[in-house]
């Protein structure tokens, strides 16, 4: 694609990763067959080769619109359509151009701003957050059933596992998770632990920054992965094996770290890092896949009620990580049958905070993935990520869980 983009962008780190994007992109249209809010909405400008275009003037001097920040914000950054580009369009990196260029020329005002600001100011903090969702959770009944849809019951994180191994690895806490469902990180520690791995979360350790990067607050997200870096850089250092991240929507966000510190001096070699220390646990538990084995060997067999589950890959695992393929087996290994799930690729419509400011498209969304989940009568429905999860629960009966939970229960049948 031919580009002149305007001087005020155009010599910036910005500007030429934009421009880089851009001439990749051959128009072709095969975005727009993978991407869900074009399937939905049926606008060339609600899917990828149109948001494209716009960004793409927006850079070349012309002047948004509201309408232009509302194309963009229907965007689920999603990824499908990067899976599918045979030009390898980095279309998120793109859209996070312009969404801050856009946000810049056509600020944002009324119950839009005080929104957004909010999220921005709520979720990525532990403390807050866990205290708002303990609230929320104790008077979940009393709640309005739109409110209550994003409370999950209250839980526990479980036992803990009290022995020490000499192999480590650090976890992410995050920012929901925590209060939402402690039983992930629960679960992770316990499988780990029967592997022999001690896993350990580092003090001063939060959000991983996406929330506030997908708000268009670039800085704000860079300072959550500063933060982060510097809670985990003394444990790296004294031999941690890896980061293990138990949201496949972190794990993403965290594989960006380089390329969001890249001008930093401080940090540019740290994050490079991290990066490469990265794994979603997924990965962690397939390299310990005899270990694994060996112990589901001595595990009571699923009753036949209990066989049925749904595996719904995130999109952060599937277009994200390029994870496809490495949570069926593990769930397969464990004794489980996986039913048929059409149109995985697409998004449930979670998508961090866009069920909460596209509420419309999003409930489509849900709607049409619990179909193809619940098509084939599953016992229960897998997630790899926090976000998907509470989205499905508050639309079906049909219990959603972590993968490693089922995978947790089955090491202790």
């Amino acid at each position: 694609m031919e580009t002149h983009l305007a001087d005020f962008i155009r010599h910036t780190t910005a500007g030429r990763e934009a421009e880089e994007i851009l001439r990749r992109c051959v128009h072709c249209g095969f975005c727009t067959a993978t991407c869900p809010t074009y399937q939905l909405l049926g606008d060339e400008l609600d899917g990828p080769r149109g948001r494209i275009y716009l960004i793409k003037q927006v850079l070349e001097g012309a002047e948004p619109t509201e309408k232009t920040r509302l194309h963009l914000d229907r965007c689920l950054t999603c990824r499908s359509c990067e899976s599918t580009c045979p030009s390898g369009v980095h279309y998120s990196r793109l859209l996070d151009i312009g969404r801050d260029v856009v946000e810049q020329k056509v600020p944002r005002r009324g119950s839009d701003a005080f929104m957004r600001g909010t999220l921005k100011n709520l979720l990525p903090r532990p403390m807050v957050f866990g205290a708002a969702m303990k609230l929320g959770q104790s008077v979940r009944l009393l709640l309005p059933g739109a409110v209550r849809a994003k409370v999950p019951p209250l839980s526990s994180a479980g036992a803990r596992p009290h022995r020490t191994h000499a192999r480590q690895m650090i976890a992410l806490a995050g920012c929901v998770q925590p209060s939402m469902y402690p039983n992930i990180n629960g679960a992770t520690r316990r499988v780990l632990d029967r592997l022999g791995i001690q896993m350990v979360e580092a003090d001063g350790a939060g959000c991983c920054g996406a929330v506030r990067l997908h708000l268009n607050a670039a800085e704000a997200s860079r300072d959550d992965a500063r933060r982060n870096i510097d809670a985990w850089w003394p444990l790296l250092e004294a031999g941690a094996e890896c980061l293990v991240m138990t949201a496949s929507g972190c794990g993403s966000h965290v594989l960006e770290y380089a390329h969001l510190l890249q001008d930093d001096p401080d940090y540019a070699l740290k994050a490079a890092r991290v990066v490469l220390a990265t794994r979603d646990i997924s990965e962690v538990i397939t390299a310990e896949a005899e270990a694994l084995g060996a112990l589901l060997k001595g595990c009571v067999p699923l009753p036949e009620s209990d066989k049925p589950l749904a595996f719904q890959s995130p999109c952060s695992l599937q277009h994200g990580l390029k994870i496809r393929g490495t949570v069926e087996s593990l769930l397969t290994a464990a004794g489980y049958t996986l039913t048929p799930v059409a149109d995985s690729h697409l998004c449930c419509g979670s998508a961090g905070t866009y069920s909460v400011l596209q509420p419309e498209i999003s409930k489509r969304l849900q709607a049409n993935k619990l179909a193809a989940l619940t098509a084939g009568a599953p016992a229960a429905i897998a997630s790899a990520n926090v976000g998907c999860m509470g989205h499905l629960q508050g639309g079906t009966d049909v219990p959603v869980r972590h993968w490693i939970e089922l995978i947790d229960e089955r090491l202790s049948a």
